[in-house]
């Protein structure tokens, strides 16, 4: 089995978060909770690529299509389609265009709890809900409600994986095996060694 300390999870900096210069600041966020970086690319990811990314899951375009209508009912508002998949697409069509504007910058994090803790640090989906102290809730005054006004992806910064079988599908899209990089932090051994054996001499 393999140790917690080695799960691996996908964060993407997307066009909004690099044209406002903030990529420092949030790779900074994951370093500072321990998490190792262990692979980095910057690109302009096709129409097709960011279509996989998002439907790796086959049930993505449902259940997205279904918190849309959930959303749009919780508003008292009329949803444009009752059928999920139709509204998926919609949404699949919006973050094509948003991922496709510029250049993201996409990187795999290592370490105990990497998917959880990310997406933790990162904050929820929509910026407007987002806690003070996560990345979004910190950076970023969009709404679900103002990207619907302009038909358009909400701006919140990043993509971070909502699961390990997500995380794992989504590195394997992003990268390959050769990209990835194992090394050694020398934090490691105080973040994980059992007896903390070496520190005194």
């Amino acid at each position: 089995m393999k140790h917690l300390k080695n799960e691996r999870t996908l964060v993407v900096i997307k066009p909004d978060g690099i044209q406002r210069t903030l990529v420092g600041e949030i790779v900074k966020r994951y370093e500072r909770v321990g998490l190792k970086l262990v692979a980095l690319k910057m690109l302009v990811p096709t129409d097709k690529h960011v279509e996989i990314h998002y439907t790796l899951d086959p049930s993505w375009l449902r259940n997205v299509g279904e918190k849309s209508i959930e959303a749009y009912l919780k508003k008292g508002l009329k949803a444009p389609s009752n059928d999920p998949v139709k509204l998926g697409k919609v949404v699949l069509e919006s973050l094509r265009k948003f991922m496709t504007s510029g250049p993201v910058i996409a990187m795999v994090w290592e370490g105990a709890h990497a998917v959880a803790i990310s997406r933790k640090i990162t904050g929820g989906t929509e910026p407007l809900t987002s806690g003070v102290g996560t990345i979004r809730g910190d950076f970023v005054l969009d709404s679900y409600q103002m990207a619907d006004t302009d038909k358009r992806a909400v701006r919140n910064l990043i993509h971070a994986s909502g699961s390990s079988a997500e995380a794992e599908m989504e590195i394997t899209h992003w990268f390959k095996k050769e990209e990835i990089i194992d090394y050694t932090l020398v934090q490691e051994r105080i973040l994980y060694d059992v007896n903390l054996g070496g520190l005194l001499k």
